[in-house]
């Protein structure tokens, strides 16, 4: 590299291992929402997945809005719920309830892309053109049957979300961008603003030059987009740039093969070696996640890659059965504030996986789930094609748990763990919810509805799960007078903890750990913003087996978590 990047680090306080967790809700920064009891209600087997509903809509973008609401964006499609006189295809999903409450969303939102603003609104950005029966281009762009949809390819949608149904979306074509963006990806800043980056114009199974929109830009405006070398050189595997803030205030980006880091306050762009062994980027669709930032590391930022496909430049076309050919099974990581080599993490995926996602757990563990062992994301009519319309094949039912602090060899596992009920390929999506439960649901390999009564092999699956932890059922501590909003840096605050908390034993005080999670906004294998961070404390005993948790704020440093919600 040309230049030295900036590393940003927190000295480390505590080397507890910990096993007890703490949950809250708590919204950073710029305003507050409640809190709630850590104890689960709903009745959940650990270790297992189980059908709890149906969301009405495939569940091809997802996120948590409050912490009972899942809010739900489909494609525009012929789905059978409807409102407004047409199809929906976004709704609102009620965790406690297990029911839902259609929303009009007014222009395609085809795999548009989102994030949280620091203040707590979600936005939904980009899409594809309207369309009519199959998937195909309607003639009329504008809230014509039979969808009544409007092209989404500028789009940026608003929500504020409620828990009272009163809150819908707000897709006011005065508030769109200047330019097409078609499977972009969204990060929210250390300002609490968003930047959108990439995509494609006017679609097609993977990106090319006459399609490409090799640029980025910001929410609120800025002004016009600015171009990203990366995005030039990284054809035709490059939507959906995989890209995470550091803590040193810069971005990471990998792309096909390969990556940077990019000074965005500066424009500067740093390019770093290939990746090894795989694409991960969509249609690739490997698993990806930033592993939790704790007092123990130094808050510093590790992202690691699990399964892909190692398809070159020149196969990304449709003249041969890219459905039978085998994922990728590889799994490396990456310190980019520390370093920009690549590691292999020296243990690999049981199978080979594209499509898997990874949800970061509250006890520092990660679930992967969903995916296919052949082929990649995405579809089309060509004559190869398996199940209707799909270019993946072979799903996987088993979930494997992840766990980072294990010694290699030792720490990807399927022991003691059910298996999905239904499969989650294409346009599936899963999240954490604030009981530690795991939401899932989606998988549409097709251009329009397909009902499971059809006989075709992979339908339309509108279908929800929710896995179960090893900890789910048992006993929290309850602590009470949580905080509603966290600071960086500033005053610690206290937690008192009962000896019904500690189970009886001073031996878990050591233990006991308070973090935050952020979920993220689920999509193509992405979690997008997806964080978990643990806050340094202390801890002081009493006689009596009750205790106080003195618990720093966040790290005086927004680029470790961005303002915005989080649990």
């Amino acid at each position: 590299m040309a230049r030295s990047l900036r590393t940003w680090r927190q000295e480390r306080r505590r080397r507890n291992p910990v096993t007890t967790l703490l949950t809250s809700v708590v919204q950073l920064a710029l305003a507050t929402t409640s809190v709630q009891a850590a104890q689960p209600t709903y009745p959940g087997d650990p270790m297992n997945f189980k059908l709890v509903g149906d969301a009405g809509i495939s569940a091809q973008q997802i996120f948590l809005g409050t912490p009972d609401r899942v809010y739900v964006i489909d494609k525009t499609e012929n789905n059978p719920v409807t409102v407004n006189g047409h199809p929906a295809w976004a709704v609102e999903y009620n965790t406690n309830t297990d029911t839902y409450r259609t929303m009009d969303v007014v222009s395609n939102t085809f795999c548009a892309g989102g994030n949280v603003l620091g203040n707590g609104t979600w936005i939904n950005v980009g899409g594809n053109q309207a369309i009519n029966w199959g998937g195909n281009t309607a003639p009329v762009q504008t809230a014509a049957a039979p969808y009544f949809d409007a092209d989404g390819g500028k789009a940026i949608r608003i929500l504020q979300p409620c828990d009272d149904e009163s809150c819908n979306w707000i897709d006011d074509p005065s508030n769109y961008m200047t330019s097409r963006r078609w499977y972009p990806t969204l990060e929210t800043l250390q300002d609490g603003s968003i930047i959108i980056i990439g995509g494609n114009q006017w679609g097609g199974y993977v990106n090319s030059a006459g399609e490409n929109n090799p640029t980025y830009e910001f929410y609120p405006s800025r002004g016009n987009p600015i171009g990203l070398n990366l995005l030039n050189y990284t054809l035709p595997a490059n939507l959906f740039p995989l890209t995470w803030l550091l803590p040193s205030g810069n971005l990471f980006i990998q792309t096909n093969w390969d990556a940077e880091i990019f000074d965005w306050q500066n424009n500067v762009e740093y390019p770093i070696g290939e990746i090894p062994h795989a694409v991960r980027t969509y249609p690739g669709s490997a698993a990806n996640a930033m592993l939790p930032l704790t007092p123990e590391n130094g808050w510093t930022a590790t992202i690691i890659f699990c399964g892909g496909t190692n398809l070159q430049p020149d196969q990304w076309a449709t003249n041969w059965n890219i459905a039978e050919y085998p994922a990728d099974a590889t799994c490396v990581k990456i310190t980019p504030d520390v370093s920009q080599n690549w590691i292999d993490e020296g243990e690999s995926l049981p199978d080979g996986r594209s499509m898997g996602m990874f949800v970061i757990l509250p006890d520092a563990t990660m679930l992967l789930t969903n995916g296919v062992n052949t082929g990649t994301a995405g579809y089309g009519n060509d004559s190869w094609v398996v199940g209707g319309h799909s270019y993946g094949d072979n799903p996987l039912y088993q979930g494997l748990i992840y766990d980072p602090s294990k010694p290699l060899g030792s720490r990807m596992s399927s022991e003691g763990m059910g298996k999905l009920n239904v499969e989650k390929m294409y346009h599936s999506s899963c999240l954490l919810l604030p009981d530690g439960s795991v939401w899932c649901s989606g998988s549409n390999p097709n251009p329009d509805f397909v009902p499971p009564s059809s006989g075709a092999g992979y339908p339309t699956q509108t279908a929800v799960e929710r896995f179960f932890p090893a900890y789910y059922n048992k006993t929290r501590p309850d602590p009470q007078n949580l905080p509603t909003t966290l600071g960086y840096g500033g005053p610690a605050w206290s937690i008192t903890l009962s000896a019904a908390d500690l189970a009886g034993s001073m031996d878990n005080l050591p233990l006991t750990k308070v973090v935050v999670i952020r979920q993220g906004f689920s999509t193509h294998a992405i979690n997008m913003g997806q964080r978990y961070l643990q806050l340094n404390s202390t801890y002081t005993g009493n006689t009596d087996g009750s205790a106080v948790l003195n618990v720093q704020q966040l790290p005086p440093n927004p680029s470790v978590l961005a303002p915005g919600p989080a649990y």
